[in-house]
């Protein structure tokens, strides 16, 4: 079997409990996707034009957060990953443009993964297909309310 990588953005911790649970429950490989300035409440707040996330989601096409800590090592050894993130705008944050764009991910089947309050993955697989060449990108499952790692095994094994 392949080695699996679960791959998370996490700006309020609910993702990252989530993908958390969901590499555990396939013995995946975990690694965070850390902004290199983190993100605050006020960059948070969608209502406000100016915050940091509605500026860069304004700008998908060009707004690309630059991603601090350690890369993946030898990305080469993963055959899928599972992308997790919050669903900002209908979409993934562009964050994950800039995660995507950091590797060579040609062959690669993608998974995404995403938590919402409210929307299903809008318009995620197109807004990230140009960001991974080559790669397979499809939608997995909203994370939303699954906590039993049986059920995460269960939904993650579709896609490998």
């Amino acid at each position: 079997m392949s080695k699996v990588l679960v791959a998370f953005f996490s700006a309020t911790g609910t993702t990252g409990m989530a993908a958390t649970s969901l590499a555990k429950s396939i013995g995946a490989d975990l690694y965070e996707i850390v902004p290199e300035v983190a993100y605050t409440n006020y960059d948070l707040d969608w209502r406000n034009e100016q915050s940091r996330s509605s500026v860069e989601m304004k700008d998908k096409m060009n707004s690309r957060p630059a991603i601090g800590g350690e890369p993946v090592k030898d990305m080469a050894q993963y055959d899928t990953i599972f992308v997790a993130y919050p669903i900002w705008w209908y979409t993934a944050p562009t964050i994950i443009n800039s995660f995507l764009e950091s590797y060579d991910l040609s062959g690669k089947n993608i998974v995404l993964f995403a938590t919402s309050g409210s929307t299903g993955f809008g318009s995620s697989v197109e807004d990230l297909e140009g960001s991974a060449r080559g790669a397979y990108i499809r939608e997995g499952s909203m994370l939303n309310g699954i906590s039993s790692e049986d059920e995460l095994k269960k939904i993650a094994e579709k896609f490998l």
